[in-house]
């Protein structure tokens, strides 16, 4: 199996995705018109979205963010990314969510967005048979004194829906330990812990990640290649990485699939994932993901359905759903 199509019917579990970078473009041109938002300068000729380099595209990410307005545009937004996750086959998903952009990190506001994203997925569970967890990121290029703003949001909205913490954005402003305490009170609220580190920061930012916030679970890590004895950590520890290898090669941290070391990480005992970060601006899905990994690795079906189990022991949420979603990876008899 060679093609994305060949993997759309293979029950899938994604725990890497941000909710605004997974929206559609389509979905924001058509919300910039309403609101009559000029965001024309962020599109290609075809209507994707278009970014020179990282950085750029964290400039482009924001600028789509914008005409993200209310908890309405945001009930949208999550009917929307997740129909197109289950239409690839995504039958859990955990999303990245940001009080910064659901409110501007006021509590009060971010419970009005949260209403609103909760009531589409449980819409989304009913109509697409796909469930979702919310991950709480704080912004990283946004500063410590943001994160424990968000952290508190994320704190007091903890249980059912919100079931994990994470940090993301530009792995190059500041160091994990400046968030140490947005984590703690994370942590203290009895929420799963992930971050961001191992893409842009290199294996330093990886290992910080684990020794100043204490995470279960690394967002990309692949790095962690480049040093023998992290990677014997990472294996030895059971740490699960959130392998994104689309965005990776489309970001140019990687030339191309087989230059990527998500086989190589694995074939050393690290416990990898495998998701797309944000798939419309990578022009990828999972199936795709899949597929390519099949040409590059001869991974087969067997290969994939470990993968998902393994994600579906690392996912943030509880027993009962846990139990479920193993339940639905297993072929049919």
């Amino acid at each position: 199996m060679t093609d994305a199509e060949d993997f759309r019917a293979l029950p899938k579990v994604e725990l890497h995705l941000h909710l605004e970078g997974a929206a559609p473009p389509g979905f924001i041109r058509r919300l910039a018109a309403e609101k009559s938002v000029d965001l024309s300068g962020i599109f290609d000729a075809r209507g994707g979205y278009a970014f020179r380099d990282f950085r750029h595209f964290l400039q482009v990410y924001e600028a789509a963010c914008t005409v993200l307005q209310t908890p309405e545009d945001f009930r949208r937004l999550t009917r929307a990314v997740l129909e197109q996750s289950a239409e690839a086959g995504v039958i859990h998903t955990e999303a990245f969510l940001s009080p910064d952009f659901c409110g501007g990190g006021d509590l009060s506001a971010w419970r009005e967005y949260l209403a609103a994203i909760t009531d589409a997925a449980t819409e989304a569970q009913r109509d697409f048979g796909i469930t979702m967890r919310g991950v709480v990121a704080c912004i990283r290029h946004f500063g410590p004194d943001k994160s424990r703003a968000t952290a508190r949001c994320a704190a007091e909205t903890a249980g059912g829906f919100i079931t994990g913490f994470g940090i993301a954005g530009d792995e190059g402003a500041g160091a994990p330990r400046d968030f140490t305490w947005a984590f703690d009170c994370a942590r203290e609220a009895g929420l799963g812990l992930t971050a961001h580190a191992g893409e842009w920061g290199g294996p330093e930012s990886v290992r910080a990640a684990l020794d100043d916030l204490c995470v279960t679970r690394i967002g990309h890590g692949v790095r962690a290649i480049e040093d023998t004895a992290l990677v014997d950590r990472l294996a030895e520890s059971g740490t699960v990485l959130e392998v994104c290898p689309g965005s990776n090669i489309a970001l140019g941290l990687y030339a191309d699939w087989r230059a990527h070391p998500v086989a190589k990480l694995r074939d050393a005992g690290v416990k990898v994932t495998l998701s797309t970060d944000d798939p419309p601006f990578f022009h990828t899905s999972l199936g795709a993901e899949y597929a390519a990994l099949a040409r590059t690795h001869g991974w087969d079906e067997s290969d994939f359905r470990a993968l998902n189990r393994i994600a579906a022991e690392a996912a943030f949420c509880d027993t009962a759903t846990r139990a479920d979603i193993l339940n639905r990876l297993e072929p049919a008899p």
